[in-house]
């Protein structure tokens, strides 16, 4: 009996495999953590090779947890970390560089150049929806391009490849060098500045503009339908894999955020929140994202606005591992409640510059308000206030695109379990924040994608009845208060600026 789903999450800091039953509820997870390789300042990499031998292994963890055999998974879903960029040869799956990574700034020089004309860094907005910026894939490609020993050359004559992580999971999961499929889905094409949004097509000027020879990108097809089967040999063997999406797209999807107007907030490395606008592309005004939702099968393309945080989660690690301010991430909230507020302390995380609704990437991080009185616990309490605040901004501007006021936010991610930072952004937004039971809702929307397209679900009014509330926020802080906060925030934000050259 084939009981069971599973989905791999190929996420900026681990890997893991998780099996979801017929509720949606998750029966087993294996995890593993991978290297961050940081070269110099603004560089973020990491190795594939040991990512996928990290799959490989999660799989079998997985399915051993559970004691569960192949033939009980009805098939499998992929979701990732986007825009990080690996490209490798064809003939035996080797990468020729190590992946480089979403938050990785060395592509500035590039994204530059090609920002130099009349329209600045909308000079592709409107066919792909997206600003010109170090965060996504097509700059990262061509910084491999140029930089590798005759890279480019091979790349001109078809013997490279290059994929998000989902495609290169993908391609090793159904036979690598011996016949595995070059093949991606449109929430992850959306993220490279090659695609067109309407057509879902590379977009051939973009690309020769780019400097990205379009034989080394991947097909892109739907992101619910059976692509391909695991390889008989090795873990999962013979299953169907019927499922990609983005990480955000995927969370999206696992919140049942499937009408328009509905929207999530994913607290992971970064943040990213995510506003389902239907069938119509929506270009921001406001310094947000438009990128594809979701496509299922040949159903019509749904698409969002998108507001992207390059630094939360990231800054309760870089407290814990580079400060030894606190010996787990957890241990933050224990020590931001030792004080009553963040006694004048304002932390912007800026560390790959600014994301949405910024888009700066001249500026770099800085604590400001310091005196005397601030202690570890008001850093502490900064750190998670920062996180709350870059979630306003990118929600303001997303009530200016939309005309449509939020009213709740659902949020999912690690850093929800964070019940002080849970009701200080409920308090900071004015708006109630909602928690699913499930809040790895990331692979869970993958596994939805997968299962749908084998109908282990009939139809999304299944995702809908599995999604079930686990705890709500109500604001508590007197607007007064909440407008005078985030005001200070942002006069700490615009400190950041013009600090990179």
């Amino acid at each position: 009996m084939t009981n069971y789903i599973a989905a791999i999450d190929q996420g900026t800091t681990s890997t893991r495999c998780m099996i979801f039953d017929q509720a949606g509820q998750i029966v087993s997870v294996d995890q593993m953590e991978h290297r961050q390789i940081f070269p110099r300042a603004g560089w973020v990499e990491h190795d594939p090779v040991e990512i996928w031998n990290n799959t490989r292994q999660v799989c079998a963890g997985a399915l051993a947890k559970a004691d569960l055999v192949t033939s009980e998974i009805a098939a499998c879903g992929i979701t990732n970390q986007r825009e990080t960029t690996v490209v490798w040869e064809k003939s035996t799956g080797r990468p020729v560089y190590n992946a480089i990574v979403w938050q990785d700034t060395r592509t500035d020089s590039i994204v530059s150049e090609l920002s130099s004309g009349p329209e600045g860094q909308n000079r592709y907005q409107s066919k792909t929806g997206l600003p010109l910026a170090t965060y996504f894939s097509g700059p990262k490609i061509r910084w491999i391009l140029d930089n590798v020993d005759g890279v480019r050359d091979r790349a001109e004559k078809g013997e490279l490849l290059f994929g998000n992580m989902d495609t290169w999971i993908l391609w090793n999961s159904t036979g690598g060098p011996d016949g595995g499929l070059h093949v991606t889905d449109p929430t992850n094409a959306s993220r490279t500045l090659l695609m067109d949004l309407e057509k879902l097509e590379w977009d051939e000027d973009i690309c020769r503009e780019m400097g990205v020879p379009t034989a080394m990108l991947p097909e892109i097809r739907s992101s619910s339908e059976v692509y391909a089967r695991f390889r008989e040999r090795g873990v999962l063997g013979g299953v169907p894999i019927a499922g990609i999406l983005g990480d955000q797209q995927a969370a999206t999807f696992g919140q049942a955020c499937l009408s328009p107007g509905e929207a999530k907030n994913t607290y992971g490395t970064g943040n990213f929140v995510l506003l389902n606008t239907g069938t119509e592309r929506v270009l921001s005004k406001n310094g947000l994202i438009t990128t594809v939702g979701y496509k299922r099968g040949d159903q019509d393309t749904i698409y969002c606005l998108e507001g992207s945080i390059a630094v939360t989660g990231s800054l309760v690690q870089w407290l814990r591992d580079n400060l030894g301010l606190i010996a787990t991430a957890p241990e933050i909230e224990q020590l931001a409640r030792t004080v009553d507020d963040n006694g004048g302390a304002y932390f912007v995380p800026a560390f790959s510059g600014l994301f949405a609704p910024h888009w700066r990437s001249d500026a770099r991080g800085a604590i400001v308000g310091l005196t005397r009185y601030v202690n570890r616990g008001h850093l502490a309490r900064a750190v998670l206030e920062a996180t709350a605040f870059q979630t306003r901004e990118v929600i303001e501007a997303m009530n200016a695109d939309s005309g449509v006021p939020l009213k709740s936010l659902k949020v999912d991610g690690g850093m929800v379990a964070n019940e002080l930072l849970m009701q200080f952004q409920a308090d900071i937004l004015g708006v109630p924040v909602i928690r699913p039971k499930v809040s790895e809702t990331t692979a869970l929307g993958a596994a939805y994608a997968a299962g749908l397209a084998v109908g282990f679900w009939s139809s999304e009014q299944d995702i809908r009845s599995n999604w079930a509330k686990d705890k709500q926020w109500d604001p508590k802080m007197p607007a007064e208060r909440r407008e005078k906060e985030y005001r200070q925030w942002q006069k700490a934000v615009t400190k950041t600026f013009d600090w990179a050259s």
